[in-house]
């Protein structure tokens, strides 16, 4: 009963300490406003060796410490490097091959050889062939029989037809051409054709000299009927052009002439004003 009863008294004993121990810190924490910047810091300072002890936590290492771990980490290396190529473990990759740059006969046969490329020459040919097919008329054949029995199927109205166009054709004189129009510097069939109307060429604004040459059509009656360039060269001369060779005028063709379009090529020069 007295060790229970000494127990018992320590323990109490030590209740009061710890609750006066704590009462004199709260009393200096909020009754002494000079002393809390101390005892924050003195706090700080305490609770962070406490941790660093115990090993609670991130605790920070000063900077000396720090510089001196480096300082044996570099050493040990600088020893490991010494006594060990460390080169040997690292693993060995095949090099890469040289390749040379192909020339331009291995790019053409490559191109060449796609199959983009045949699709194109391919569709090509296939052009190529139906333009020569519609402007190449077909020969008709005839047949072992048709001639055989040639000279039997003429008849005596065809060979007058045929006669009168030749002799039509012997008859049609050849027109040589104006001079006026080769002046102009005027060339094709249009040339022996007689202008009746050519008004002034319109005054343009240019920095430069310059020519255009145009090929013009012209109907029976004498009038123009559509106008190109022969050149491609300055858009706006050529619509000028255009514009300005509409408004001509031809002789009409005679009856006994061919009722027929002519053509003829022209150079309009446009002079510095």
């Amino acid at each position: 009963m007295k060790k229970v009863s000494k127990r018992k008294k320590r323990v109490l004993l030590l209740s009061t300490l710890l609750v006066v121990a704590i009462g004199f810190w709260l009393w200096l924490f909020f009754f002494t406003p000079h002393l809390q910047p101390h005892l924050r810091e003195t706090w700080r300072n305490f609770t962070r060796e406490g941790r660093r002890i115990l090993g609670w936590g991130k605790s920070e290492i000063p900077l000396e410490e720090k510089r001196i771990r480096e300082e044996v980490i570099l050493k040990k290396m600088e020893e490991a490097n010494a006594q060990q190529d460390w080169r040997a473990l690292a693993p060995e990759y095949p090099s890469l091959k040289k390749t040379e740059a192909p020339t331009e006969e291995e790019k053409m046969k490559a191109l060449r050889s796609s199959p983009e490329f045949k699709e194109i020459e391919k569709e090509w040919n296939e052009y190529v062939r139906k333009k020569e097919d519609s402007l190449l008329p077909e020969a008709q054949v005839p047949s072992p029989r048709e001639t055989g029995d040639w000279p039997r199927l003429e008849d005596k109205a065809t060979q007058r037809i045929i006669g009168r166009l030749l002799a039509s054709k012997e008859k049609i004189p050849q027109v040589k051409p104006l001079e006026e129009n080769l002046r102009l510097g005027m060339k094709g069939p249009l040339a022996s054709r007689k202008i009746i109307i050519r008004p002034p060429l319109p005054q343009v604004h240019i920095k430069i000299e310059a020519e255009v040459e145009m090929t013009l059509w012209v109907l029976p009656n004498g009038t123009v009927d559509r106008v190109i360039p022969s050149m491609k060269g300055d858009m706006e001369l050529e619509r000028i052009a255009i514009q300005y060779l509409k408004q001509w005028r031809f002789a009409p063709l005679m009856r006994d002439q061919p009722q027929v379009e002519q053509w003829g090529t022209i150079p309009i020069k446009f002079r510095l004003q």
